[in-house]
C-alpha cells in the first residue's frame, strides 16, 4: 500500500515522502490517526495544495515541542518516594505514568506516552536517567531520583 505522509514519521518518512507500507498498518494506524493519506493522483494534488500548511504545523508542534524540552532541562531532577525494602529493592516499580506524574506535578507537562523506559520499569532506589520524547526529532533525558519512604 502506497501513502503519502502528512508528518513526520519516526522511522517511515517526513513530511511528502511516498512510502510503501503494510497494509494493516497503512489503513489501521497512519491514515485514522490523520498521519497520512492514500497515495492516489487526486490526494497527491490535494497535499501539494495543502503543503504550505501543513509544513508550517510542523514547525509549530517542533518550536512547542523544543519549549517543553527546556523546560524539562531546568528540572535538575525529579524525585519520587516509593516504598523500598532493605537493600533498595522497590515493592513493586517505578512506571513511566508514575514518571510523568511526577513531572507533571514539578511543573513541565508530561504525557504517560512521551515517557521511554527502554531498560522497563525501575525497580531499585536510586538516580536514573529516562528520556522523554516530545516530537519525533526532540528527545530530552532527565533525571529520576527513586528514594525509599
Amino acid at each position: 500500500m502506497e501513502v503519502i505522509l502528512l508528518e513526520k514519521v519516526r522511522n517511515l518518512g517526513n513530511l511528502g515522502d511516498k512510502v510503501n507500507v503494510k497494509a494493516g498498518y497503512g489503513r489501521n494506524f497512519l491514515i485514522p490517526g490523520g498521519q497520512a493519506v492514500m497515495a492516489t493522483a487526486d490526494n497527491l494534488v490535494k497535499f501539494e495544495e495543502r503543503r504550505a500548511e501543513l509544513e508550517k504545523a510542523m514547525a509549530d508542534s517542533l518550536a512547542a515541542a523544543e519549549a517543553r524540552a527546556t523546560q524539562l532541562e531546568e528540572l535538575a531532577e525529579v524525585t519520587i518516594p516509593h516504598q523500598a525494602g532493605d537493600e533498595g529493592k522497590l515493592f513493586g516499580s517505578v512506571t513511566n505514568d508514575d514518571i510523568a506524574k511526577a513531572l507533571t506535578a514539578a511543573g513541565a507537562a508530561v504525557e504517560k506516552r512521551d515517557v521511554k523506559m527502554p531498560d522497563g520499569p525501575i525497580r531499585e532506589v536510586g538516580d536514573h536517567s529516562v528520556d522523554i520524547q516530545l516530537h519525533s526529532d526532540v528527545v530530552q533525558a532527565v533525571t529520576i531520583k527513586v528514594v525509599a519512604e
